[in-house]
Formats: structure tokens, sequence, C-alpha cells
């Protein structure tokens, strides 16, 4: 199922390094004139900075937010916690396109259609859940104990996260901004909607491409960005076996008298 599934994909790469204009096997010639088009000055690296200018901005916040989320939800005393979750976590259910139209007209009457920080916005709204994710899925092998302990010794509560909770917890707090920026930077349908002319972000530019013309330089920012996955998958899960091993034996350690 795995070979299935990423053939169609693999069996792309070589195309970008073909020297004909048509997408076609066998290939006759080798060249890297595609991936010199796509990485000179121009409308592709102009929505690649779009991209990841918005990827970053929005990752930041999500991770912010997303992290302060799960920090409530550890401490199981929050009121009406399954339909505050349920709220929190609703952009990775309702489809996109009913998303990109409700911010379309919300963002519409507030002045935040076609700008950065609409666009923005929109996309910490879709990337938030999979950081709160992520976090609560790590703060459930985290002994709240110790918070209680550094608190009983004069740590303030940001003082006793920062020293203690956050270096346990960082694998998966990076691992929720990998999952919002590739969340982010994968995103189209809410970019047709909320963004503008001059907020072009990569999937819109591919998209726009595939629609008026096809050509190889398509093929090889797909491969591009198929590297970038590859490596965010792999960071990924080096970073849950890492969190996993870190939620081992994080209880409170006794004192024998």
């Amino acid at each position: 199922m795995a070979v299935f599934m990423m053939a169609p994909l693999l069996a792309l790469v070589p195309i970008s390094f073909s020297d004909s204009s048509f997408l076609s096997y066998p290939i006759h010639g080798w060249s890297l004139q595609w991936y010199e088009r796509v990485f000179t000055p121009g409308p592709w690296l102009d929505s690649l900075r779009n991209s990841v200018l918005v990827g970053i901005a929005s990752t930041l916040i999500s991770t912010v937010l997303g992290t302060l989320a799960a920090l409530a939800f550890a401490r199981r005393n929050l009121p009406r916690a399954t339909g505050i979750l349920g709220v929190l976590i609703s952009p990775m259910i309702i489809p996109p396109v009913i998303s990109g139209l409700g911010m379309y007209f919300l963002f519409g009457k507030i002045g935040l259609t076609g700008t950065l920080s609409g666009l923005i916005l929109a996309h910490t709204v879709l990337a938030t859940p999979f950081v709160l994710i992520s976090v609560a899925a790590c703060l459930q092998g985290f002994d709240m104990t110790l918070l209680r302990a550094a608190a009983m010794l004069g740590a303030s509560p940001t003082k006793a996260f920062m020293n203690v909770a956050l270096p346990i917890i960082s694998p998966g707090i990076i691992s929720g901004a990998l999952f919002a920026f590739m969340t982010s930077f994968d995103e189209i349908v809410v970019v047709l909607f909320v963004g503008g002319p001059s907020q072009r972000t990569l999937p819109r530019q591919m998209f726009d491409g595939i629609r008026d013309t096809i050509d190889p330089s398509i093929v090889a920012m797909s491969s591009f960005l198929l590297l970038l996955a590859i490596v965010g998958l792999v960071s990924t899960t080096w970073l849950a076996v890492r969190a996993q091993q870190a939620s081992k034996g994080l209880s409170l350690p006794s004192t024998n008298k």
C-alpha cells in the first residue's frame, strides 16, 4: 500500500530533471533548467517567500496558543472540557471549503480579506489544533506534581513551566510546530478565499500553473516540496520517539527516610 501511494509521487522526480518541455517518459536528456527557473527571482520565489513568511508567523502563534490550551486541559479541572475541546479541534473536522467561505465573509466585514495579517490569522486557526493534540498527548505522561513541587519551592507559574515542564514536553511542542508549519505551507483552499494577489502562496501558484499550462517547472517545485515533506516526516517521527522516551519515569521521586 505504501508503494502504491508513493510510486506516483516518486515517478515525477525524474521528470523534473528532464530537458524536455513535456511531462512524459522516456527521458531522452537531463537538465537542471526547470530547477533554475523556479529558483530564480520571479513568481515562484515570490510565492515561496510568502508561504515561508505566513507559515513561520502562523506556526509561532499557533504553537503558543496550542501549548497554553493543552496545559489547561492537562490540569483536568477545566469546566465543560469536552465541549471546549470539540470547538478547538473543529478546524480539523470542518471541510476547508466551509472554513474558507466562513472566513471570507467574516474577514470581509472587519477588513482582513486580501491582507497578509488575515491570511496569517486564517492559517493560525487551521494549525492550532495540531499543536493542541500533539502537546496534549505529550502531557499525558507528564507528572503535574512536578509543577506543584516547583511552586512549593517558591517558583512562579511561569518560571515553573519554563524550567520544569518545557524541557520535558519540548519534543511534543516541536512536533506540533512542525505539523502546524506543514499545514500552513500546504494549504490552498483558504488562500483562494482569503488571500489577495499580493499574498500568492506556493500552493496557489502551483494551482494556477496547473490550471493555465503544465510545464516541468511545476514538477521541479513539487519534487522540492516532496523533499521537505520527507524531512518533516522523519523529524516528526524522531521527536515522537523522543517524547515517548521522555514520558517514561517522569513521576516525582520519593525520598527514603
